[in-house]
């Protein structure tokens, strides 16, 4: 299978979930403006919506949607624990969460990466400040589903670097911000980092 994906993006999440599961991806990295991938080919030939994730299968089929190719990943490895078993009412916890970092707050960064207008920059933070407060609200254990790493903290983990890539000030949130630290220091986690070339002392 191969992931195309852009460093540090929302496709870093199903890469993380991949590490952790020791679930073995080819990479093909994606210019996000230009829409070509690393190996000369025009990106929308894989996904004709023009972002990542995109998880291209050996049979050709792609499947994109973030969420999605996390849970697939996950699925393909259920001892790992990143999702749980399908049915569970803590399977929906976990869709629950990724939909809501997906639409909530995933989308809320939109104007602040693409040269949105003040107000709606401004609009945007605010946003922000209300959904990361929720989070923070929400954070009792060192995970976001009892104690279990699973794909929604990989995802939190990639949004949540979004917030330092902008400085926006994360002080207010201190469980976020140990969360943030203990998700980083997963060797799965920094594997996926290095080979996007995000690890401090590395270049993209």
């Amino acid at each position: 299978m191969k992931l195309y994906y852009a460093p540090g993006a929302c496709s870093l999440a199903p890469h993380i979930v991949a590490c952790e599961a020791g679930i073995d991806l080819d990479l093909c990295r994606v210019d996000l403006r230009s829409k070509q991938t690393e190996e000369g080919g025009s990106f929308l030939e894989v996904n004709p919506k023009g972002y990542v994730p995109a998880l291209r299968f050996d049979d050709g089929e792609v499947l994109t949607e973030g969420p999605a190719v996390m849970q697939f990943l996950a699925d393909l490895k259920p001892d790992s624990g990143l999702a749980p078993p399908a049915g569970s009412r803590a399977r929906y916890e976990l869709q629950a969460w990724l939909n809501y970092l997906s639409t909530e707050v995933h989308k809320s960064f939109l104007p602040l990466f693409w040269n949105g207008s003040e107000e709606e920059k401004r609009t945007a933070l605010e946003r922000l400040n209300e959904r990361f407060t929720y989070i923070e609200s929400q954070l009792s254990g060192e995970y976001l589903l009892d104690g279990n790493f699973t794909a929604a903290d990989a995802y939190l983990f990639t949004v949540t670097n979004w917030l330092d890539r902008l400085h926006i000030d994360t002080e207010g949130w201190p469980r976020l911000r140990a969360l943030q630290e203990r998700v980083g220091q997963r060797p799965a986690v920094m594997e996926a980092l290095r080979a996007e070339g995000l690890l401090p002392g590395q270049s993209e």
